[in-house]
């Protein structure tokens, strides 16, 4: 608890017990009046500034103006009855521990959020002359060999050079499963080193790596309002000088009615009390508070499990998706090419794989790391000779004395060797040794774990078509979409051809459903403006697909999708409920207070009771379930 929500805890309780002990106390006039005005002024004297501050500023029908003059309003009717003080008392006293409540809301709330700023790093540690100095992460230039020690956060994007730890990924993905990195591996910044020393090579600066992205994304995640939260605001512009009016309508016509046309008394102080009474419940804390509450429980709430939402109208946009459209490498494949088999080899298959690891030892392309790292030893370059390589075909190499020949179809075509076609999905590397023939080997993408039950879960959320683009073969796209289960693919495309095929998407649903792109690469950038809503890869993503994405999986883990949009919906939901409960419940109340059936008690509920229970239900969208 805070230190502002400790002092107000304080005035609430000192007044309830002041207002209380003073219905035993036995005396009346001035001294009584007295004696109530002290409980009234400790609990009320901030609204009553506020109130003031609002009238000079010409801002005057908020939520405090209404709580002065309905208070004010029933001690003045009180004097002039010599009734009782209690109800106004009660009143701010009631509307202050709603406000106690809201404050305690947002906290928690906040405190989720601010988990997730303790990824922010205060220093980066750089050794010189034998002994470590702690510099500010901003004056550390790309290429810098950093040191963190067990305890420390990874303060920068960058590899490891030397040692080996486990990570603490939980502030950015939300699991709790410590993550291994060794040598020569990736590590992001906002990670907590939990065992051993790791010598970092930076690959970006402070302000471009992967903490400061994220503590960017949720910092602006408030200024993007939905459309619920806009017309709440509008709402309230126009609805408390409307009941501010109809208020005053409510004390002033009926009596002059009864006095000029009917030539009975006015009764003033019976309508003037149900003024009053009609301007507590009229109040719109409930709604003016408890929907902007619910929508940042609900990025709070996500931002735990490891997803971001730079915005509440991105939230209410996702909880209407029915399309959602994949990207397939690095989405729902790792990205990562392996070897899956060797046929028709006449050779042994580690032999064969030696040849074709010498062969492409000079090429950085995904399929040559792959053959390189199935080979799985050192390459000894001065094997290698006469590297030749034919675009689009493959490479020819001098190995070991052998003419070598690694590659496509189109490269034993060139060469006229005759040779073997393969029915396994992926990429074929024919292999020919000096002119013979010697077998090919199968090398494919990998489907992440949890690719299969992510489209299952999709399903079960109520997604109406999955789709699958790809720039790769219509052979592989269509395996990987039937093993996972996945609607429509469309394969061989270019980054303009998925824009022009998320177009004809948008063109096909319905105008009430929404379309959910998820992507992870430079390519995919336009893709994700263009959608409905933008889901991108945070771990292995491009910067340019994250800075576009409206949503960010910190993980990389598809399962996450299913989880954003039911959180998403859980959100909308209690949003509805808070609107049509608090307006229920307030139309009612306004119809018995104006015929004065409702007294004040009834219209403390109508605000306070309402409030406080509109704010409770926000708070469960912070509690997300796991899948």
């Amino acid at each position: 608890m805070s230190k502002k929500q400790k002092k107000m805890l304080t005035r609430i309780i000192i007044a309830a017990v002041m207002m209380i002990g003073l219905n035993f106390v036995p005396v009346d006039g001035i001294v009584r009046f007295g004696l109530y005005l002290v409980p009234y002024l400790i609990i009320g004297y901030d609204i009553l500034k506020k109130a003031f501050k609002g009238i000079l500023n010409r801002q005057v029908f908020d939520e405090n103006f209404l709580m002065a003059v309905a208070t004010l309003g029933a001690i003045a009717v009180a004097i002039y009855e010599n009734g009782d003080y209690t109800e106004a008392i009660a009143v701010m006293l009631f509307y202050q521990i709603g406000e106690f409540f809201q404050s305690y809301a947002v906290g928690k709330s906040r405190k989720n959020i601010s988990d997730l700023m303790d990824i922010r790093p205060d220093y980066a540690n750089i050794e010189r002359n034998g002994s470590l100095e702690k510099v500010d992460p901003d004056e550390v230039e790309i290429g810098t060999v950093i040191v963190v020690q067990p305890g420390e956060k990874v303060p920068i994007d960058g590899i490891v050079v030397e040692g080996n730890s486990s990570l603490n990924t939980s502030a950015l993905t939300g699991e709790s499963l410590p993550r291994e990195v060794n040598l020569g591996e990736e590590v992001i910044s906002g990670c907590i080193n939990m065992t051993g020393v790791l010598k970092i090579q930076t690959t970006k600066e402070f302000g471009e790596s992967t903490v400061s992205k994220i503590l960017e994304l949720v910092e602006n995640s408030s200024s993007r309002k939905s459309r619920s939260e806009d017309f709440i605001s509008k709402f309230a512009k126009y609805y408390t000088p409307a009941v501010c009016y109809s208020a005053v309508a409510l004390a002033v016509l009926p009596p002059l009615v009864r006095m000029f046309g009917m030539g009975l008394s006015p009764d003033w102080s019976i309508w003037i009390y149900r003024a009053l009474t009609f301007l507590v419940i009229s109040c719109p804390c409930a709604l003016v508070i408890s929907i902007p509450l619910s929508f940042f429980a609900g990025i709070g709430g996500a931002s735990k499990e490891g997803i971001l939402v730079k915005g509440s109208n991105y939230l209410e946009t996702l909880s209407k998706t029915k399309y959602v459209v994949f990207d397939k490498t690095g989405t729902l494949t790792q990205g990562v090419f392996e070897v899956n088999g060797i046929h028709h080899n006449k050779i042994k298959n580690e032999e064969l794989l030696e040849y074709a690891a010498l062969a492409e030892s000079a090429s950085s392309h995904p399929i040559s790391k792959s053959l390189q790292r199935a080979y799985g030893k050192e390459l000894d370059r001065s094997r290698v000779s006469d590297i030749k390589e034919i675009s689009g075909n493959g490479v020819i190499a001098n190995v070991d004395g052998h003419i070598v020949a690694a590659g496509n179809n189109k490269l034993m075509k060139h060469l006229n060797i005759s040779y073997i076609d393969c029915h396994s999905v992926g990429t074929i590397i024919h292999m020919a040794i000096d002119g013979t023939y010697a077998g090919h080997i199968v090398i494919s993408d990998v489907i992440k774990p949890h690719s299969k039950d992510a489209i299952t879960a999709l399903k079960q959320a109520g997604v109406e078509k999955t789709v699958m683009l790809t720039g790769d073969t219509k052979k592989v796209a269509n395996q990987v979409a039937g093993e996972l289960g996945i609607d429509t693919v469309y394969s061989e495309l270019l980054p303009g051809d998925k824009v022009s095929k998320v177009e004809e998407l948008l063109e096909e649903k319905t105008k009430r459903s929404k379309l959910a792109f998820v992507g992870d690469g430079i390519n995919d950038a336009p893709v994700l403006s263009r959608a409905d809503i933008g889901i991108a890869m945070g771990a292995m993503g491009s910067d340019a697909a994250i800075e576009a994405a409206d949503v960010v999986l910190m993980d990389d883990d598809p399962m996450k999708i299913a989880k954003a949009i039911k959180i998403s919906r859980k959100c909308i939901r209690i949003v509805y409920q808070n609107i049509v409960f608090a307006l229920g419940i307030k139309l009612i109340c306004l119809v018995l207070g104006a015929i004065g059936i409702a007294n004040m008690w009834l219209a403390i509920f109508a605000d306070v009771g309402v409030m406080i229970i509109a704010i409770l239900n926000a708070i469960r969208a912070l509690f997300v379930k796991r899948l």
